[in-house]
């Protein structure tokens, strides 16, 4: 990722609006965008962080400049910083090395910090449940999981080619459905051989590192 060191240089950030000349700094995970943790910055923390791209507060317990990881080694690798519409909050994308928390959590929120697609991984949760849920057995979905890999498979095969037709037409419409099928089935087809969106996302980070 291309870093925007000038822009960071340029920032104009007013340390005077509280008192204590702290300033909150947003702390995000740039490739997940899960917000890690919320540190405070001055004028000093926010050079050595632009200086060093290890992300540095102003601690307020310690009354001093403090590097996450200088102790733990969990760095926080700055990739991206901007400022909002007053000048006076931070948010800072970051690549983590390490659980951010001090208590070894990803995050201070006890979250984890993986990926999430929106809607898809709502819908790949959606699957889970009606794959195991002794309710859903009559369902769509815990059907072809009865019926196994090889009619899966075949499904997502058929949905592909309806795809494709649907592609050489001129109805955008029919197009969007059968696309919409070809991605759920191929998201049933997914967790039949044990993987789930996150997967496809870690093969294709492999290839454009």
């Amino acid at each position: 990722m291309r870093r925007k060191k000038t822009n960071w240089k340029m920032m104009k950030i007013d340390f005077s609006k509280n008192a204590d000349g702290l300033v909150p700094a947003i702390i995000q995970d740039a490739a997940t965008k899960n917000v890690l943790m919320l540190g405070y910055m001055n004028q000093a923390a926010l050079e050595k962080t632009q200086e060093t791209e290890k992300v540095t507060f102003f601690s307020r317990s310690k009354q001093r400049l403090w590097t996450k990881g200088e102790e733990s080694g969990n760095f926080l690798h700055l990739v991206d910083m901007k400022n909002d519409c007053d000048n006076d909050t931070l948010l800072i994308s970051v690549k983590p090395l390490g659980p951010t928390c001090h208590t070894g959590s990803d995050t201070c929120w006890d979250a984890e910090n993986t990926s999430t697609f929106g809607f898809l991984s709502q819908l790949e949760n959606i699957i889970e449940q009606r794959r195991t849920s002794a309710d859903g057995k009559s369902s769509y979905v815990a059907s072809l999981f009865e019926k196994g890999i090889n009619k899966i498979a075949q499904k997502v095969g058929e949905e592909a080619i309806e795809t494709v037709i649907e592609a050489k037409d001129d109805n955008d419409e029919l197009f969007l459905y059968e696309s919409a099928d070809l991605l759920f089935h191929y998201l049933i087809l997914l967790q039949a051989k044990g993987f789930t969106l996150i997967d496809i996302e870690a093969e294709l980070l492999k290839r454009h590192k």
